[in-house]
């Protein structure tokens, strides 16, 4: 992501995980860990959504961790249908998160779903903020999220339409921001989308 960017492998499930982590100017506020698109599909962890994701973690001081699933670069493994996928990210959020240090986690698209299932599983007491782009609700079942989660979607996505973004919120009264004339990857408004997360954090 820039000239100080490490990184690293840990132990995961599967084999080795490759991981990217940046770190803030001053001290940090937390950990951010931030999950990729679809394996299959192309998603890693430099993708440009991911990065604008951290960057604005990294903006407002938290550490931040991308990471590879299974199979994709670095990482070892086979692609598991986003079951062993939870378990790459529960993995990296053990590996790397301090005692009683505030924590965040981030997706996007499939990374979404990986990042709901992820929070669900640690207990949404322990999720400082959970940011949610263009979560891949109409192939796999993201979970609930607590009420403060960040839901952004583009309102002309092609990949994962906007209504069953809507369907999946709508049962749990959670707000949706709804980017205008927007596909999935965002494409010239990603400075808009860092500054979504950003202000979100603030």
């Amino acid at each position: 992501m820039n000239s100080q960017t490490v990184r690293q492998s840990i132990d995961g499930p599967a084999g080795p995980i490759e991981c990217a982590l940046d770190l803030p100017a001053g001290p940090a506020v937390g950990l951010a860990v931030i999950a990729h698109p679809h394996p299959l599909h192309g998603g890693t962890m430099d993708n440009k959504v991911v990065q604008t994701v951290a960057r604005a973690f990294l903006q407002r001081g938290w550490r931040t961790v991308r990471f590879n699933f299974r199979g994709i670069g670095g990482s070892a493994g086979q692609w598991d249908e986003g079951r062993g996928e939870i378990d790459d990210m529960a993995a990296v959020i053990a590996h790397h998160v301090q005692d009683g240090e505030a924590l965040a986690l981030a997706g996007f698209s499939f990374g979404a779903y990986v990042a709901s299932q992820a929070a669900a599983r640690l207990g949404h007491d322990r999720v400082r903020h959970l940011v949610l782009v263009g979560p891949a609700t109409r192939n796999f079942a993201v979970a609930a999220v607590p009420e403060h989660t960040l839901v952004i979607h583009g309102e002309q996505d092609d990949v994962v339409p906007l209504a069953a973004t809507l369907d999946w919120a709508r049962p749990q009264n959670l707000p949706v921001i709804v980017v205008p004339g927007v596909g999935h990857f965002f494409h010239g408004q990603l400075p808009l989308l860092k500054n979504l997360v950003a202000r979100d954090l603030a």
